[in-house]
Formats: C-alpha cells, sequence, structure tokens
C-alpha cells in the first residue's frame, strides 16, 4: 500500500500511529476495468483509496457523459454528496484499468477526524488542493482555447493519453472527440513541420 501512504505523507505528515489507526479500518477491493464502483442517485458509504489503476469520474448531462476527474495510483475517490452531507451523490466513478482500492467506511473516517487530528488535517489539505484543482480546470476553460488546454494536460498528466479512451479525454478537455482529434493533428503537424 505504497502508494496511497506516500499519497498521504506527500499531502500532511501523518503520524506512524494515525497511519497506523486509517489502514486498520481498510478493506482491499480488486475491480476489473469498465466496472462502476459510484452510481450518481445512490448512496455511497465509502471512500476509496487507489493503491493501482485509474478511475475516471463523471456526471450525466443531457444523456451525455461528461468527465469530471480522473484519480490514479495514490488518489482517493468518492461521492461527495455522500461524504459531506449524508445524500446520495450526483457522480459516478468508474474503472479505466483493474484497480486495487483500500476503501473506509465514511462513518469511520469522520471517527478518526475526532481522534487523530493529523488525519483530519490531511484530509482538509487534499480537499483543498482538490477544489483548487477544479476551480483551476474551470478558468482554464473559460480563459483557454482548446489547443492550449490539450497541451497542458499533456505536460501535466501525459499518462492519461495511454491510459483513457480519447471520448474521455475530449469530455474532460471539454471538446468533442472530433475537435480532440484536429486538435492532435494539427499539434502533430506542427512537430513534424521542417524549420528552416
Amino acid at each position: 500500500m505504497h502508494n496511497i501512504i506516500d499519497s498521504i505523507r506527500k499531502f500532511y505528515p501523518v503520524s506512524e500511529d494515525s497511519l497506523m489507526a486509517l489502514t486498520s479500518k481498510y478493506v482491499k477491493k480488486e475491480v476489473a476495468a469498465n466496472e462502476l464502483v459510484i452510481r450518481g442517485g445512490h448512496m455511497n458509504r465509502y471512500v476509496y483509496f487507489i493503491e493501482k489503476g485509474l478511475c475516471r469520474s463523471y456526471c450525466n448531462v443531457d444523456g451525455e457523459e461528461v468527465t469530471s476527474w480522473f484519480s490514479r495510483e495514490g488518489d482517493i475517490t468518492f461521492a461527495l454528496l455522500s461524504l459531506y452531507r449524508n445524500e446520495p451523490g450526483f457522480e459516478f466513478v468508474e474503472t479505466v484499468e483493474p484497480t486495487t482500492f483500500y476503501l473506509i467506511e465514511i462513518e469511520e473516517l469522520n471517527k478518526l477526524y475526532t481522534t487523530h487530528i493529523d488525519i483530519a488535517n490531511w484530509s482538509r489539505v487534499v480537499h483543498q488542493e482538490c477544489v483548487l484543482g477544479l476551480q483551476t480546470r474551470r478558468i482554464e476553460r473559460l480563459r483557454k482555447g482548446a489547443k492550449e488546454r490539450y497541451e497542458l494536460l499533456m505536460r501535466e498528466q501525459p499518462d492519461l493519453f495511454t491510459r483513457v479512451k480519447m471520448s474521455h479525454l475530449a469530455s474532460f478537455l471539454g471538446m468533442t472527440p472530433q475537435h480532440l482529434s484536429k486538435v492532435r493533428g494539427d499539434r502533430n503537424q506542427e512537430d513534424i513541420s521542417p524549420i528552416y
């Protein structure tokens, strides 16, 4: 479970005792690729720590799946409303690859927050970073063109281009698959253009 522990410590210096308290509540779950682990409109009572694999979060908008996030090794994923308000969530989370999770019940995690301040602080920092990431992406969609968004994703998360379907990447970038194909083709043309 080194990917999870490394990621936790990247965000906050959680003590050995607190890590032991957290990991003692984990339940390991192996899930095949293309399986839903969280269903929109349903309660989900777990936070999923990803040791290995990749997940895609999405919402249904006018009958279309709109990808909002990718979670990979060391990340966590969950239903926002279930975690924060004890209500059915709106998002779906599916595995993109075979994925190894360590699950913890939301109720157990909330108990740990009250007894281990470093776990509560780790969670605060992780959620703060996620909010900043979502806000940054929102502003990028408003301020940057399709090509700039594509190039930024290529720089920041190049592995997604070999791990994720192009239709899901297009949705994440806020464009149609055809538009993404054109942006990629244009970029490839630039890469092989002769320099005089």
